[in-house]
């Protein structure tokens, strides 16, 4: 007896990869919901489908050895020491995201900045000494930036206010040293040194009275963190 072959309808399969999204999306969910990203009401109004929609925004893996080799450690969002996943790490691949590297635990040290890419010997690269030992996820923004400077702590001298990159605050403004900020749009990138060289900081939206606890750094360039890095 000859067997016919098994068809599905439209409807079926229309239904089966509805199930596979469904199933998908609740896996992401519960990663979430362990790495402590998810948060289930937000006070914008986004409902779980939007969240889970904008779930592939930050991933990490990182190697032991240069060249993707020896074991590996994926992180999805901040972690503040290594030391209980691995011992060492000479090199990573960021699939997803923009993160802040740095090379002592608990966001301290050096700051190093990775957008999506390989990183078969970072240290090489960024001409590092130590290896990373923790990392921050830089959070994707849409819309405006705006930032102000101010020549002295706590807001004080000179001030002015910022909607795009600047290479050189000497040269645009007649701003010798940049000493206090106000980032109330964006993310932002600040440097040691005029054209974006030197050490570098991370500004997130928030009031930074003082910067004589980043080791006294005087920034003289800063740009944007676009959504086009991600």
């Amino acid at each position: 007896m000859d067997r016919k072959p098994v068809s599905c309808s439209m409807q079926q399969g229309t239904e089966y990869d509805e199930l596979v999204e469904l199933m998908t999306c609740a896996t992401v969910r519960l990663s979430l919901e362990w790495s402590g990203l998810m948060r289930k009401t937000t006070d914008s109004g986004l409902d779980e489908r939007y969240l889970c929609s904008n779930k592939c925004t930050a991933l990490v893996i990182f190697y032991e050895d240069r060249n993707f080799q020896g074991r590996s450690y994926e992180c999805m969002g901040d972690s503040g020491d290594f030391s209980s996943y691995m011992s060492r790490c000479h090199s990573c691949r960021v699939e997803s995201g923009c993160w802040m590297m740095y090379d002592h635990p608990n966001y301290m040290g050096n700051g190093y900045f990775f957008r999506r890419g390989e990183y078969a010997d970072y240290m090489s690269m960024f001409g590092m000494n130590n290896c990373i030992r923790s990392c921050r996820m830089i959070p994707m923004h849409r819309g405006s930036y705006r930032m102000r400077i101010y020549e002295r702590d706590n807001f004080m001298g000179q001030m002015y206010e910022m909607m795009d990159d600047c290479d050189n605050i000497m040269d645009r403004y007649r701003m010798s040293h940049c000493q206090s900020c106000h980032v109330m749009d964006g993310h932002w990138l600040m440097y040691e040194q005029p054209h974006y060289r030197g050490r570098m900081w991370y500004f997130r939206p928030g009031e930074y009275r003082s910067f004589s606890n980043m080791g006294g750094m005087r920034f003289m360039s800063m740009r944007r963190i676009m959504d086009s890095w991600y």
